[in-house]
């Protein structure tokens, strides 16, 4: 039976403070949340061990929004898995649209960091998707079918979530049609070696859609931007009917 996991990527927001104060809206809404549901936020790193500390007895699971394929070394900027395990980070997000578009991540470092995640005992969130460019050139199925190819090289499949993240849906208020999301996600998994990987759908996910895309027969959970930042915005997503 495949996992259900909903995501919310914080980005570039909330101080430590903020992320506390988040928590205290959102943890109490966790009671009406079915136990199958895999919970987590992925916040910027100044947050995490905040977060680590006031999740300790819940359910919400901590996230990561990058890792470096290293244990350690001279890479300024960057953080490695030992780092993260450390203070209870348990899944990290790799190859986000954003790492790709604004920071040169290729399919072959996306690759080394879903490899470096599991080595140091971390479930990777594998990100893929097409730009509105390539879909209108009809290079959707051949592009995320080279990024799976590319990425997922000596890859477990034992230990991963994948993301299908259209790039054009993506902070955009454009949401992907349900039943095509639902189209690609199971394109996504017939690529794959074990079928029971979670596939998740990001995009502009939203309170008022969220209901739509878990009815969906591909779809196991949501990677959520901007409406995750807001704690009763979130707790209806994670609560989905």
């Amino acid at each position: 039976m495949r996992k259900i996991v909903i995501a919310g990527n914080w980005k570039m927001f909330k101080t430590q403070a903020e992320s506390e104060e988040f928590l205290q809206g959102f943890l109490p809404h966790l009671q009406e949340t079915p136990e199958e549901r895999e919970v987590l936020l992925c916040p910027p790193f100044t947050d995490l061990s905040a977060l680590s500390r006031n999740l300790h007895g819940s359910r919400v699971q901590l996230g990561a929004q990058n890792v470096h394929w290293a244990e350690f070394g001279a890479y300024t900027g960057e953080i490695s898995g030992p780092m993260l395990t450390e203070i209870g980070v348990r899944y990290v997000i790799v190859g986000h649209s954003e790492r790709r578009q604004y920071f040169g991540e290729t399919d072959a470092t996306v690759n080394l960091r879903l490899k470096a995640a599991q080595k140091f005992g971390l479930t990777p969130i594998l990100c893929v998707g097409e730009t509105k460019q390539q879909r209108d050139a009809g290079e959707t199925e051949s592009l995320i079918i080279s990024q799976l190819d590319e990425g997922l090289i000596n890859v477990d499949q034992e230990n991963l979530v994948i993301a299908y993240e259209p790039i054009w849906a993506i902070g955009t208020g454009d949401t992907c049609e349900t039943n095509e999301a639902n189209r690609v996600i199971g394109l996504i998994r017939n690529q794959l070696k074990n079928p029971n990987v979670p596939i998740q759908y990001g995009g502009s996910v939203k309170p008022n859609n969220i209901d739509e895309i878990m009815a969906q027969s591909e779809i196991d959970g949501v990677l959520v931007g901007g409406a995750s930042l807001e704690s009763e915005s979130f707790a209806r997503i994670v609560n989905y009917h």
